[in-house]
């Protein structure tokens, strides 16, 4: 007979069997458990006064609270989710990924335990775990501050309703991370509905520049790129090149509304990770940037169901992901 847990009944069960000095195999047969649950729970929680059913209750359930069920102390389980974690992978991330593959549920506050427990041994795995990012507001003073530098600008309002709906893949949204005063940085290209992440280096930041390297990433997927929808930096001032290379409508949001642009504006956040404040990214190589957008599409995302940018914008282009026209969200 295996072992259970004994439920708060069952203990005032045993504290009036015993009572009447029923012996622990009585006690057992009546309550449909092995002698030896009665003998260990007797064991455990009988106190200086004897013992009483409440005290023995709590007493249990702390200890099952505080302890780690086996499953979750097997060595490769361990690795796995340490691994995951050293690879910036999030513990929500995690916990989604692995259960179906591992038929573990590792949920993620037991992910973060093991990373605190991690840090008070003097381990570095809170390291790996994202910064908090600032929710960005629309500024009520956001009336048209830099809008003349930008020529034929055509605002977000102007944008289709099915483009809000993530619906179907090939609609973009743009911006930059940059170094100090424009002084260097990346263009990021972010498409809506996956999360699928394309950068390139600005090693000076111009319009020109920005709008060559746009192309760059963009012509080779033209046949899925519909829409972009970008920043209103100076540096896109050369917005109607890129729409034509790539037969695309080309977008703006308001003024200090970055929370328009959201799925481009958390994977800048993500990418802050890698490429801090301050970083010259005139001395970051094309293979660094590179390794980080691999690394960062091949991310799973809870709003993707934990597959991957990779998988869904790929899968659904090349046509082996029937999933276009659905809802990705978990």
């Amino acid at each position: 007979m295996a072992y259970r847990q004994l439920t708060q009944a069952q203990r005032y069960q045993i504290h009036a069997f015993r009572s009447i000095h029923m012996s622990q195999r009585k006690i057992a047969r009546r309550l449909g458990v092995n002698s030896s649950t009665i003998s260990r729970e007797l064991r455990r929680n009988t106190t200086a006064t004897g013992y009483e059913p409440d005290t023995a209750h709590r007493l249990g359930d702390r200890r099952r609270r505080a302890a780690w069920k086996w499953t979750k102390r097997l060595p490769s389980l361990m690795t796995a989710v340490v691994g995951r974690l050293r690879e910036e992978w999030s513990p929500e991330q995690i916990s989604g990924f692995m259960a179906p593959l591992a038929g573990v549920g590792v949920s993620h506050q037991w992910i973060y335990s093991l990373i605190w427990d991690d840090k008070a041994r003097g381990g570095d795995l809170w390291r790996h775990l994202r910064q908090p990012k600032r929710r960005s507001r629309c500024r009520v003073q956001a009336k048209s501050a830099g809008l003349g530098k930008i020529p034929h600008r055509v605002g977000i309002e102007h944008r289709p309703n099915e483009v809000d709906n993530r619906l179907t893949i090939g609609h973009w949204e743009g911006d930059t991370v940059l170094k100090g005063h424009k002084q260097s940085g990346l263009v990021t290209l972010v498409e809506r509905r996956s999360g699928y992440l394309l950068a390139a280096r600005l090693p000076q930041i111009t319009a020109g520049l920005t709008a060559a390297a746009m192309n760059r990433l963009l012509k080779p997927r033209r046949g899925v790129v519909k829409s972009i929808t970008l920043d209103n930096g100076s540096e896109f001032a050369h917005h109607e090149a890129v729409a034509k290379a790539v037969s695309a409508s080309v977008y703006f949001c308001n003024a200090y509304c970055s929370g328009q642009r959201g799925t481009n504006e958390n994977t800048n956040g993500l990418i802050r990770q890698y490429f801090p404040k301050g970083t010259d990214f005139q001395k970051v190589t094309d293979g660094e940037v590179r390794r980080v957008v691999n690394k960062l599409n091949d991310r799973p995302r809870k709003r993707l169901g934990y597959r991957t940018p990779a998988q869904v914008f790929l899968g659904e282009y090349s046509g082996a992901l029937n999933t276009a026209g659905a809802a990705l969200i978990a």
